[in-house]
């Protein structure tokens, strides 16, 4: 390892429930992840399967303006499948293909702490917003040559668990993490990229500045549900990370060395 961390690279790596619904493509994702030569933290997102148990349970499920509602029933399930089953799975799968992996939930080690989501409109129930990461765990993680796997559940300080945005901790990881790592950022989705048309699989942007980007949302050209995603890209950019990539996780290899997706920078 070289000796001088401020230049060492990082890859922080989100994946949602395209990739963690299935498992013929979680375990090729995998296998892809194994091939990376840097540092890697791992972020997953929840996918079906807590949908699926709380209907198996006959707990409603109250979605506002497409956001999970996280009442205390809803937040005991989201914890045992994304803390428990998803990442477990994870960890497991890549330590049978030889990658020493370390899965945690923002409330080990305090790793996330965050507070409860606030809104004079909506209550999200036991949603968290990030407040702080705990650098010096993942560093002295990372030093050991352990690829983190961090599921999207946070905690208070006040032994209160929260059910915090997988985009957001990744963004929040990557931004803390910069201090002392080039740290890169990969929000691997469903599409190839940001798309000029998304009934176009091929109109992938390849490169998206500010000046591109306050454009193409003045035109109305990226789709709504990508916005957020590309405002937490800049958010992260305005606080040190080096480069934000989106695209289709299943090409993670072609995203590293820029063959594939839409990366984003300042300029």
């Amino acid at each position: 390892m070289s000796s001088n961390t401020d230049t060492e690279l990082l890859y922080v790596i989100k994946i949602g429930g395209n990739i963690v619904d299935n498992p013929i493509v979680l375990t090729q994702f995998l296998q892809s992840f194994t091939l990376i030569k840097a540092k890697v933290v791992l972020v997953h997102g929840g996918g079906k399967i807590a949908t699926q148990l709380a209907k198996d349970l006959n707990i409603p499920q109250q979605l506002v303006e497409g956001r999970r509602i996280t009442d205390a029933e809803t937040l005991k399930i989201v914890t045992m499948v994304y803390a428990g089953l998803i990442n477990k799975n994870i960890v497991a799968q890549l330590q049978s293909m030889g990658i020493q992996a370390m899965g945690l939930s923002g409330a080990d080690a305090n790793l996330i702490k965050s507070h409860k989501r606030s809104s004079e409109s909506i209550d999200y129930g036991f949603v968290g917003d990030v407040d702080a990461v705990n650098t010096g765990l993942m560093d002295n993680l990372l030093k050991e040559n352990i690829s983190v796997v961090i599921a999207p559940i946070t905690h208070d300080g006040n032994g209160q668990l929260l059910n915090t945005n997988a985009d957001t901790i990744a963004q929040s990881i990557a931004t803390a993490m910069s201090a002392k790592y080039k740290v890169h950022l990969i929000y691997g989705f469903e599409k190839e990229g940001v798309l000029l048309d998304v009934n176009e699989p091929n109109s992938v942007i390849k490169h998206i500045n500010k000046e591109k980007y306050q454009s193409l949302k003045e035109e109305k050209v990226i789709f709504e549900g990508m916005l957020p995603k590309i405002d937490n890209a800049f958010l992260a950019l305005n606080n040190g990370v080096s480069s934000v990539i989106i695209g289709k996780a299943e090409k993670l290899n072609e995203l590293i060395n820029g063959t594939a997706g839409t990366t984003i920078t300042q300029s």
